[in-house]
Formats: C-alpha cells, sequence, structure tokens
C-alpha cells in the first residue's frame, strides 16, 4: 500500500447547521469545474465575500462550509459564538461560528452558499502539502447533481431538478444521515471469513480506501489471526490523532461491483468518528477514485461508472513512512512517524529528518503528493537527509508490508 494511504486520513464528521440564507438557484446547463488532486483531496477553488482565490476540499464526510480559522482572520470574518466539533480521533476543535460570510465557487456564476464555521485544522495544509483554506460538504453537493471524473480531475455541476442520466453505469440508493454525509450499503469479506453487509459513509475526504470503525472490528473479531497488518502511522483526523491496524480485506462489494484485496484500517478508536456504531465504516478515495460517480442526493442514490481504473490493483508497496509538508512553500518535507520493521526503519530514518534530494533530484522540485508516489516506485531511492546540523545519505527500497 502506497506511504500515502498510512500518512493521512481525514475523516471529517462535522456538527450540521443551516449556516442562514438563501442559496441562488443552479444554472440551467450543466457547468465544468476542474479540480486538483493533493494526496487524493479534491481541491477547488472559491472566494469568500469577493476574497482571493482560496482552495477548499470537496468532502462527502462534511456538511456546511467551513473555512480554516488563520483565514478567517485574515480576512476579517465576523464571529458569533463558539463551537466544538469531532471527527476521527477522539478529540475536539473548538471554533467560532461565522456570519455575514458567503463563499462563492470559482467558475459558477450566480451561486453563493453561507460561510459557517471557523476551525483550526492546524495539519490540514501540511497534511495535503499546499494551502487548504476550508471544506465544503453536504449542503453544497445537494444543490447539485454532481459528476465526479477523478481521471479527469473534473466536476460537472447539473440542476438537480432537470437531471436525466443516460449512462451505463449502476445507481445505489443512499441515505442522507443527520449531518448529509451519503450512507449506503456495501459487503465486507474479510481475509479467510464470510462476507458482512453492513452502512457505510462514501467519504471521499477521506484519502485511505476502506476504514472500519472500531465496534465493527471487534464485532466480527477482525481482521483475524492470519492477517498481516502493521500499525497505522501519521491518522489525523478532526478529533487529532486515532489509531488502528493496517492491512486488506479479500473484497468491498458496492451495488453489482467487486473490489479485491482493498487497503483497510481496522480502527482502534475508543471514541470519535471512527467508533461510531451505527455504521461499518468508511469507504474513502482510494475505492471512490476507481470510478466516476454522479453524486444525486435529490433523488437520494449514488450512479457509479467503473473508470480505466477499476481493474487496477492495489499498490502494494510501502515505505513505513509518515511525511508532511512544511514552509511558504510546501517544500520542507519532515518525516513525523517512523513504522517500526519498515523500509524507512531499516535505512535509518528517524522523526524530525528532513528529506532534502531524491534520487538527485532536489525536494523542492517535488510536491507531496509527487514526493510520496515517487517513494513507493519499485527499486531502491537515494535520499539525502537533513539531520540537525548533519546531512545523511540513505538507501529506501519500499516492500510490501500487508
Amino acid at each position: 500500500m502506497k506511504a500515502v494511504v498510512l500518512a493521512l486520513v481525514l475523516a471529517l464528521g462535522l456538527v450540521s447547521g443551516t449556516g442562514g440564507g438563501v442559496a441562488l438557484q443552479p444554472a440551467a446547463t450543466a457547468v465544468v469545474i476542474p479540480f486538483e488532486l493533493a494526496v487524493r483531496h479534491v481541491i477547488v477553488k472559491v472566494t469568500i465575500n469577493g476574497s482571493r482565490p482560496l482552495s477548499f476540499v470537496l468532502d462527502t464526510g462534511a456538511n456546511v462550509a467551513i473555512v480554516r480559522m488563520p483565514v478567517a482572520k485574515e480576512l476579517g470574518l465576523q464571529f458569533e459564538g463558539s463551537v466544538s466539533t469531532g471527527g476521527a480521533g477522539e478529540g475536539r476543535q473548538a471554533g467560532q461560528r461565522v456570519k455575514n460570510a458567503r463563499w462563492s465557487l470559482v467558475g459558477l456564476e450566480g451561486f453563493s452558499q453561507p460561510v459557517s464555521l471557523a476551525l483550526p485544522f492546524p495539519a490540514l495544509p501540511s497534511g495535503l502539502g499546499q494551502d487548504v483554506d476550508g471544506i465544503i460538504g453536504g449542503e453544497f453537493i445537494k444543490e447539485f447533481v454532481i459528476e465526479l471524473d477523478y481521471q479527469a480531475r473534473r466536476l460537472t455541476l447539473y440542476n438537480r431538478k432537470t437531471f436525466a442520466y443516460t449512462g451505463t453505469g449502476h445507481p445505489l440508493p443512499i441515505e442522507l444521515n443527520s449531518n448529509n454525509h451519503p450512507v449506503l450499503k456495501a459487503k465486507v469479506t474479510p481475509a479467510g471469513g464470510k462476507p458482512t453487509e453492513d452502512q457505510f459513509v462514501l467519504d471521499i475526504g477521506s484519502g485511505g480506501g476502506l476504514i472500519l470503525h472500531s465496534p465493527f472490528v471487534a464485532m466480527h473479531k477482525l481482521p483475524g489471526a492470519e492477517v498481516k497488518t502493521v500499525r497505522a502511522i501519521g491518522m489525523v483526523g478532526a478529533g487529532g490523532r486515532s489509531v488502528g491496524r493496517v492491512g486488506r480485506v479479500d473484497s468491498l462489494q458496492i451495488g453489482p461491483y467487486t473490489i479485491k484485496e482493498v487497503p483497510t484500517t481496522f480502527s482502534e478508536d475508543e471514541g470519535g468518528a471512527f467508533a461510531d456504531r451505527t455504521l461499518g465504516g468508511n469507504i474513502g478515495a482510494r475505492v471512490a477514485d476507481r470510478f466516476k460517480m454522479f453524486i444525486d442526493y435529490s433523488r437520494k442514490r449514488i450512479i457509479l461508472e467503473p473508470s480505466s481504473k477499476f481493474a487496477e490493483a492495489f499498490d502494494g508497496l510501502a515505505t513505513g513512512l509518515a511525511v508532511r509538508a512544511f514552509g511558504a512553500d510546501y517544500r520542507t518535507f519532515r518525516v513525523v512517524e517512523v513504522l517500526e520493521d519498515s523500509p524507512a526503519s531499516d535505512a535509518g530514518l528517524l522523526e524530525g529528518d528532513v528529506i532534502t534530494d531524491v534520487n538527485g533530484a532536489p525536494a523542492e522540485k517535488f510536491t507531496l503528493t509527487l514526493l510520496l508516489e515517487a517513494l513507493v516506485k519499485p527499486g531502491s531511492h537515494r535520499l539525502t537527509i537533513q539531520r540537525g546540523d548533519t546531512t545523511v545519505a540513505v538507501t529506501l527500497t519500499p516492500r510490501r508490508l500487508v
């Protein structure tokens, strides 16, 4: 499994709210919005009250529009009362309700919605390796039918009232929970076990494959004594650090589609979103990006079309590194955690090391996404490390851990 999966899980199950105000009607014709991918997260450009362009994560695992607190203060936004929110991890974040602020999507004229909350999210930019200014979720998604095409890196927004699907995909019924998160039925077959059907959140704001909640894990005695797992590293959510084991399940079946050998986190959290007893778990971007999907909340359905990536095996090589990007340009790549008995520990890498060169190329030429992808390519990689005042050369050879 790629190191990126071990490096970051953001599952943001946040408070719901109406936010006040009424959004303008969606455009009568389809509107195409390009997006970027940062560590498998969908990033779109928005403005707040006519501001400079900002980078927001589109997240089916969130609801209201949330701006990061430092950005809210930079823009001079007004607050009206404190809030406390949770998510993945057992802690909570303190924030503020925002008033008199509206966000607009760059490229979509005549549409705006309220910004509801300002929260710190201190780990979000370093975890994605770029400026990340906020999150939009269910309140936005429900106003449209949204075609999400990971391969083309394109959102197409359709008028929900007039949309008619004519493709070859398969519609799946969903229910929207109290936070406008889409919940669907899926079957998980553990290694050597029988399939179990449960309810799962489709959460494109999670960069991983499948996360099984700790009550589900305990109930079904997962992952099983014969299943190879490693400690999950670098898992950070809205509620802070999350813990668990990383392995694989034999298959995940969503409607008629069966996906084999899915990278899976078996949560050990005792509180927070991944300890939710009402759900089996979260289905994240490593599964979602195998489809082109049409998200149609008004008809309580998601339509899945397998993409050209659907039949590909999940990458098997891993480094055992959790890396974050720091600095004004996010080109300072610091090791924040090293997995024991892994390629990273074998290479002698330590927490706090800064990667300055990869196979003769200066690290500053990479983004965090590209760096993580480079480190799990087959073969040995020559790294130059800055360790305090010392420069160290190491060789990192990724291998399959699970």
